[in-house]
């Protein structure tokens, strides 16, 4: 079943209930038991990654950790994002050497396709920063300039038909001169009917001393494509508690409340198992630190 993407009809999210766009989390090995208190989209933090699947060999999958968030986004009926098919990092050891790295990443996308239906895709990650190593078995530069990922979108067209195609990517909410390189790509994807929406990672490195009006602006420059614009893996730390709510209180609503903007995905919330030291917004007992009393006080008084 495809999870549905009617907002209303999210089983329980305190944090964006009642909004038009969702806000989301990472879930790692296993679901955390308040989870489903406060978010309503889920992409899994490191599961469906190819090196993660194939960390075996190239006849070996292991599916099990990205099966635990397909399947609670099947159960709560909320979006799950698939991350991600062609990337720099984190893929499978073999592949370096592999004689046949096309035919084996198409067998990773088909293999994923016969097992999961994503309402998202980030299919491309990273391509500025940290282009896959395979990139020119799967078509290179070529005629556009970046026709390895114009063939891994088609590709992922063609066996997600029902999925939103995403490309995402780093430093891009706070530098202008990347936004327009990135939509040096994108606009040749959108050229072939071939990107759904635009994903601008937000970690901490990126967002800590950003000031909102930049964020505003890039923002619109990426939404004036046409595109909606999706904030991912956004992480926020800070000197203390004070100091990581008032990043928040700067950083969020320039991003929640900008209309190009139709989701949200924070990548970690729980203090001590988060990816960058000092972003958790919820001690691992439970307490909720200040930026977290704050977002949820925001999101109450703040409908989008």
């Amino acid at each position: 079943m495809f999870c549905a993407l009617v907002l209303g009809a999210f089983a329980a999210s305190p944090l964006a209930a009642g909004q038009s766009k969702w806000l989301g989390n990472v879930i790692a090995g296993s679901v955390p038991a308040n989870w489903d208190s406060y978010w309503n989209q889920a992409t899994a933090e490191n599961g469906c990654k190819w090196g993660s699947v194939q960390g075996g060999g190239a006849t070996s999958f292991n599916w099990g950790q990205c099966d635990i968030t397909y399947n609670h986004c099947q159960t709560k009926g909320i979006p799950f994002k698939y991350h991600t098919f062609v990337w720099g990092s984190q893929e499978p050891g073999f592949i370096g050497g592999y004689s046949d790295q096309k035919g084996a990443h198409l067998n990773f996308m088909k293999t994923a396709a016969s097992r999961y239906k994503p309402n998202f895709i980030d299919v491309v990650n990273e391509a500025l920063h940290a282009p896959s190593s395979i990139r020119n078995a799967i078509g290179g530069s070529g005629s556009t300039g970046w026709d390895w990922i114009v063939f891994a979108f088609e590709q992922a067209r063609s066996l997600f038909g029902s999925s939103k195609l995403l490309i995402n990517d780093y430093g891009i909410v706070n530098d202008a001169g990347a936004v327009t390189r990135y939509l040096g790509i994108i606009n040749i994807l959108k050229g072939k009917s071939l990107v759904d929406g635009i994903g601008i990672q937000c970690h901490q490195f990126n967002v800590n001393n950003l000031a909102a009006a930049t964020i505003t602006s890039n923002v619109n420059s990426l939404g004036a494509t046409g595109l909606p614009v999706y904030p991912s893996e956004l992480d926020i730390n800070g000197n203390s508690e004070a100091d990581q709510s008032s990043i928040y209180q700067r950083v969020f609503p320039a991003l929640w409340t900008n209309t190009h903007v139709k989701g949200i995905t924070m990548w970690g919330y729980i203090t001590g198992q988060t990816w960058k030291d000092g972003t958790g917004i919820v001690d691992a007992g439970g307490r909720e630190r200040a930026a977290m009393t704050w977002l949820k006080g925001y999101l109450e008084s703040t409908k989008v």
